[in-house]
């Protein structure tokens, strides 16, 4: 499992894959106004400037309304191609400006973007609500609803009918009147909440720095992290000549694994573990807020608590399935959790230390038990793992799984300096584009993830849209002469979001709204998860991890060492994963929202589990971005990635069995798993590929917990 967070959909309304037939005299100089002339019809970034978005936002909601009057005022009876069709294909303009807009925001932060951002998403909220609550266009689509029995409709024409239908009446057009003003207020301030909340973290991460003057500090750091934390420093003339690390991953965690300064450690890890908890980017009352309005809201619609709302439409289904899966996990979890902290203790212990174990020693002392019972640490690894030599590892894989190959293209204009931009190709066709953007900067927020600039789907005319999507992740950047070196996590990580952009390059869907990663939250990590297995097969490492100075292979016995300590610090990687769905489903389970302190009630819920004390969850309340920020979409859903983890090694095993590049095998995972969206059923199309429904064994065999 990922410490990111992996996939993000930008915020989109009612999508459309067509052009509006609606004209207005607009400005050309706007690239969203004019035809696009870049490759592939990718975004114009090299045009795009922050003062066309209003603009383009508003013309978006304009041309959308005008699109679903003409549904309303239809004089025909309603049908599928006239209702359900032509709601589908509605707000073109507006899906493009979205995702273009949200996207940026998340790699390309400004004050001037959160600016844009805090005065259009009320506006969007209230624009999605005017159609989900337009009561001649929801009796319309009921209409079409009623009568699906009777309608010759293909497969995915009626799980569009479907899930159009529930849509609706999920986003409250089954409220009745007097209710549905409280509804959209509702709907309102959590766009505005969820928008400050991650604009706050990334903010305060931003705004911490860890500058170190005195060099005896920098004991037990390799000279590549040293030079990195130099090259920071000398970027601002107060802090020249010093070292600064950051509350980024890639400055962080080396910081935290290898610094033998326990005064610095700590230091920078209760930078780390406090953000917003008070001070000028505090989120504290935002949690308290949004947690009491997404009940009230479940409530309005007529369920229990919000985690009924979420997971009625989930593979799950119900919060007790959710626990009775965690707790499946915890228990054993916990149990080596607790073995590695003795192990901890005793070399404290040997080293006359006299402390008691905290969270800032745990990665400190893992990696010198690492390293004394396995010889292997993270500096012996990270020269096999270049960060090009990676993304040509996963070119390859998808190569040899699916025949896909990559083409650099520098005339396709990029969002940032950062990212490039490739042509996929399926034999002689181009199937989409895909933007890789590597290093961590300060505009960026943190983690790594998958996201769409364009879905694949068809036109109303047939016509088939070439995927545009995205994966954008926090490496360390290359100092000097030394490329980008990634830790093994940091490989993983990168075979992770490749597995995303799998599922939305390969979709083969009519309709956006089901093609792609547009699949139950508990279902979409499968395609990224199953990715991991190959980053640490053997025979995969021995294509694609070279040495980024001499070309040699890496050697078979580091392969065996990384082998051997496979499952090592897999208590606590599972317990501050479950940790952190716990509290999710805690706080998403509540019928109201009584608490005081989010950090008190993260304790208490903590301590009711057993959870160590020098271990925290995985994402404290007030930055966990999964379930609190705009576009995360992971509330009562970060129970996910370990849902879809039995899915993954489960299926994985069928690899196994007939060979980890089988084409047979890949080519039904490719059919019956990437290539359908959201068309059919997931636990259905799971068993089509798989032969069978999964079971828990496999996943606690892959992490040693059995």
């Amino acid at each position: 499992m990922k410490k990111f967070l992996s996939i993000v959909l930008p915020v989109c309304l009612l999508a459309s894959c067509h052009h509006s037939k609606t004209e207005k005299r607009l400005d050309m100089n706007n690239p969203f106004f004019s035809k696009s002339e870049t490759p592939y019809g990718v975004p114009a970034f090299d045009r795009l400037k922050p003062e066309h978005f209003i603009p383009a936002f508003e013309e978006g909601m304009r041309q959308q309304k005008e699109e679903v009057a003409a549904i309303t005022s239809n004089p025909q009876d309603p049908t599928f191609e006239n209702t359900i069709e032509a709601l589908e294909y509605s707000g073109e303009l507006l899906n493009e400006v979205s995702a273009v807009f949200f996207n940026m925001c998340e790699t390309n932060n400004s004050e001037e973007m959160n600016n844009i951002a805090e005065s259009i998403s009320p506006k969007l909220s209230a624009h999605g609500d005017d159609i989900n609550l337009n009561e001649a266009l929801f009796k319309r689509v009921r209409t079409v609803y009623e009568m699906r029995d009777r309608l010759d409709l293909e497969g995915e024409q009626l799980r569009l009918l479907e899930e159009t239908y529930k849509n609706f009446v999920r986003g409250g057009a089954g409220l009745p009147l007097e209710k549905q003003e409280r509804f959209r207020a509702i709907n309102e301030q959590l766009s505005t909440l969820t928008l400050k909340f991650g604009n706050n973290v990334l903010a305060a991460t931003n705004a911490y720095q860890l500058v170190i003057g005195d060099k005896a500090d920098l004991k037990g750091l390799s000279a590549s992290q040293i030079a990195a934390a130099s090259t920071l420093a000398d970027e601002k003339p107060e802090t020249k000549g010093k070292w600064v690390f950051t509350l980024h991953n890639p400055s962080l965690m080396p910081f935290l694994q290898y610094a033998d300064s326990r005064e610095k450690r700590q230091e920078i890890w209760e930078a780390y573990s406090s953000r917003c908890d008070g001070g000028p980017y505090d989120n504290n009352g935002i949690i308290r807020e949004i947690v009491s309005l997404r009940a009230e809201r479940a409530q309005l619609l007529g369920y229990r608590t919000h985690a009924d709302y979420v997971l009625d439409d989930c593979m799950a289904k119900t919060p007790d399935a959710v626990y009775k899966l965690l707790k499946q996990v915890w228990t054993p979890a916990l149990r080596k959790a607790s073995e590695e902290a003795e192990e901890y203790r005793r070399l404290i212990g040997k080293n006359g230390g006299g402390f008691e174990l905290q969270p800032w020693d745990w990665r400190y002392y893992a990696e010198k038990v690492r390293k004394e019972k396995y010889d292997l640490s993270d500096e012996e690894i990270r020269p096999y793992f270049q960060l090009e030599h990676v993304r040509d590892g996963v070119f390859m894989l998808a190569n040899r799984l699916y025949g896909l190959n990559f083409k650099l293209n520098k005339e396709i204009p990029v969002y940032h300096p950062d990212a490039v931009a490739y042509e996929v190709y399926d034999a002689d066709s181009v199937i989409g584009v895909l933007y890789l953007d590597y290093y961590t900067r300060e505009s960026k927020r943190s983690g790594a993830w998958m996201t769409e600039f364009r879905s694949q789907c068809r036109t109303e005319d047939g016509h088939p849209v070439l995927p545009v999507i995205s994966l954008v992740y926090n490496f360390p950047r290359p100092v000097g002469e030394h490329p980008s070196l990634l830790n093994f996590d940091e490989a993983e990580t990168f075979f992770h979001e490749f597995g995303h952009a799998m599922h939305g390059l390969l979709s083969r869907c009519h309709y956006r709204s089901l093609g792609g990663t547009n699949v139950p939250r508990d279902f979409v990590e499968l395609p990224s998860q199953i990715m991991e297995n190959w980053a640490s097969h053997p025979e995969m490492m021995r294509l694609y991890a070279q040495h980024y100075q001499t070309g040699d292979t890496i050697p078979e016995k580091l392969i065996a060492k990384i082998q051997a300590a496979a499952t090592y610090g897999q208590g606590f990687a599972n317990t501050e994963l479950i940790a952190a769905s716990l509290l999710d489903m805690d706080y998403h389970t509540m019928v109201k929202a009584d608490f005081g302190s989010p950090l008190q009630f993260e304790d208490s819920a903590m301590r009711k589990y057993g959870l160590i004390p020098s271990i925290i969850s995985r994402y404290r309340s007030t930055y966990f971005q999964h379930v609190f920020a705009s576009a995360s979409g992971y509330s009562a859903g970060y129970y996910s990635y370990t849902w879809s983890a039995v899915l993954d090694a489960d299926a994985f095993e069928l690899f196994k069995e007939k060979g980890i590049f089988n084409r047979e095998v890949a080519t039904s995972f490719r059919k019956n798993i990437l290539e359908k969206g959201f068309t059919e059923d997931p636990a259905l199309l799971y068993r089509r590929f798989r032969g069978q429904d999964p079971t828990i064994q496999p996943l606690l065999r892959k992490r040693g917990l059995m």
